[in-house]
């Protein structure tokens, strides 16, 4: 039986500073949005969704989104240097496998994993 599901399409994170929000996703995903209105902001990353919404609030212990990198210190450093915070640090899990989180600049949870097992479909 073929699932119902297509995948994961779209994650959603609060942006109460919408523009600042922008700014930062933009200079930390290294491209700018391609759908940007005052009710929401997409970024298109790899064939998924980021998208910033004014009207959510951050929920800390809700679930964890991480985006897929190739270097996880890299990617770590990056994160901390434009003003993230650390939520879990740097982290073996087994098999090769690292996993970090920081909260952004307007708290929520941004998680990274470097996984050289797994390629996306």
């Amino acid at each position: 039986m073929a699932s119902a599901f297509l995948g994961l399409r779209t994650i959603i994170y609060a942006a109460p500073d919408l523009l600042n929000a922008k700014n930062w996703y933009s200079t930390i995903l290294g491209i700018d949005p391609y759908f940007d209105e005052p009710f929401y902001i997409g970024f298109s990353v790899g064939g998924y969704e980021l998208g910033l919404d004014p009207a959510a609030k951050p929920a800390d212990g809700s679930t964890i989104t991480y985006w897929g990198v190739p270097d996880i210190e890299k990617a770590w450093e990056h994160l901390i240097s434009h003003g993230a915070s650390v939520h879990s640090g740097i982290e073996e899990v087994g098999g090769d496998i690292k996993v970090a989180s920081v909260k952004d600049p307007f708290g929520n949870v941004f998680g990274i994993i470097e996984n050289p097992h797994f390629k996306a479909e």
